[in-house]
Parts: structure tokens; C-alpha cells; sequence
């Protein structure tokens, strides 16, 4: 059985082509679609330059049961948000039990939840003096950025770190990273 995944995406898609590219060849895991709830993001550009099919829906309009459908349609069997900045509808987790990763810019549970996204993380990290940020992969609950840990890794902060470079670093982890783990943790090798 071949595992679809449907890639959520709000923004640039650095992460989703960085996955798509991952899973190029991979007979055990596929990436089906790109879901994105942001007609002006830069992953839709991407996403016809690497010929991957995408639906763009409103967030306010499509219903929870729609998207349901659609997935399903699909086959999908797993959600994975990459750069998805809306909270998941408790239909979609229930309908996805345990199958739906993200990732997270900082080491929860420290600087997650509601308005805690990109360049906000690193700024907060930075004003609060931490010595270390990293990421955090962990599966989907219906609280923002609370659920199950599955993996953390930690970068020393430098004295002239700035959101800039500090952005940088932690983009460097998530390519590095997320794929290898939304991988293992698909084939239960995590």
C-alpha cells in the first residue's frame, strides 16, 4: 500500500517542495496534493513548476466535510503541514487520527501556540535571551502546537544572531529533518 500524503501550505512552500522532491521515487510514500487555503502564496507557483496537483480553498467557505471528501477522494492517509498557519478542524484530527504531523520553528513547548509562526517565533526566542532554539516535529491535536512531541533538534543560539540568521539555521533543520521524520514515522520506524 502506497501512502498518500496531502501537504498543507499557506506560504512560500520551501518545506513542501523540499518534501516533494524527498519522496521522488520512494514506492512506500507519495505526495498526492497540495491543499492551501491562500490564493497569493508563493507554493502554488511552486506547485505547478513541479507539477503537482493542488486545491485552493477558502478556509471560511469550504466546509470541514468538504475537505473530508476531497482527501478521501484521494486517498489520502496522511496530513502533513508544512508552513499551514490555521488551526485543524476537530472533523479533519478525528478523521486523521495520528496522522497528521507539523512542524514547529522552536523547541515546544516554549514559544508555540496561537500568532506563534515564522519570523514571531525567532523574535520572541531572541528577546527572550534563550541559549538554544531548534525544531519540533510533532503530531496534530486540536490545541495549536500541543500535540505529541515526535522529535526535537536543538541549535545553539550565537550572541549575534538576529531573526535573519537565526530564521535561517532553523530553515536549514526542517529540510534537513522533516522528511526523514514524517518518513520513519509512516513506516512506524520512528
Amino acid at each position: 500500500m502506497i501512502n498518500r500524503l496531502a501537504l498543507f501550505a499557506s506560504g512560500s512552500g520551501t518545506n513542501v517542495e523540499n518534501i516533494f522532491n524527498y519522496f521522488i521515487g520512494n514506492n512506500q510514500i507519495k505526495v498526492e496534493i497540495i491543499l492551501c487555503n491562500n490564493k497569493d502564496a508563493v507554493v502554488l507557483k511552486r506547485a505547478k513548476r513541479l507539477k503537482i496537483q493542488y486545491f485552493l480553498f477558502d478556509s471560511l467557505l469550504t466546509s470541514d466535510e468538504e475537505i473530508i471528501k476531497f482527501l478521501k477522494s484521494k486517498k489520502i492517509t496522511h496530513i502533513i503541514l508544512a508552513g499551514y498557519l490555521k488551526l485543524i478542524p476537530k472533523k479533519i484530527i478525528e478523521n486523521f487520527d495520528q496522522k497528521i504531523i507539523n512542524i514547529h520553528p522552536a523547541l515546544l513547548p516554549k514559544f508555540g501556540g496561537k500568532g506563534y509562526y515564522g519570523d514571531k517565533v525567532h523574535a520572541s526566542v531572541l528577546e527572550s535571551k534563550e541559549l538554544f532554539s531548534g525544531i519540533t516535529i510533532h503530531l496534530v491535536n486540536e490545541n495549536y502546537d500541543e500535540g505529541k512531541i515526535l522529535f526535537q533538534k536543538k541549535i545553539k543560539i550565537d550572541s549575534e544572531d538576529t531573526v535573519a540568521t537565526l530564521s535561517k539555521k532553523i530553515h536549514k533543520l526542517e529540510h534537513e529533518y522533516f522528511p526523514q521524520i514524517v518518513e520513519k514515522y509512516i513506516l512506524n520506524k520512528l
